[in-house]
């Protein structure tokens, strides 16, 4: 794969999950649904991650980002965790 098309696909990448998090915010605000918050907060570390991303392979090509990419990524799982979790014993 070429520089540019990776490139491309990390930046539609970045672009589809802020989507997603701005679609699940709105959904959110209309129901009131807990698990579209705790789905919202996951995208939105997710899009941190994916520009983490463009960031360390485009932009700072000199410098190693990964810690702060996996500190998205375990920040994105846990709240989604977390939110389960939550939301199961509120159903109890």
């Amino acid at each position: 794969m070429s520089d540019t098309l990776a490139s491309a696909v990390y930046i539609l990448c970045f672009i589809a999950s802020s989507a997603c998090a701005l679609l699940l915010a709105r959904s959110y605000r209309r129901s009131g649904a807990r698990l579209l918050l705790w789905s919202c907060l996951c995208f939105i570390a997710l899009a941190g991650n994916n520009l983490a991303l463009v960031a360390d392979l485009i932009v700072f090509t000199n410098h190693d980002l990964k810690l702060v990419r996996l500190s998205f990524s375990l920040i994105a799982v846990s709240v989604l965790l977390f939110g389960f979790a939550w939301d199961l014993e509120d159903n109890r």
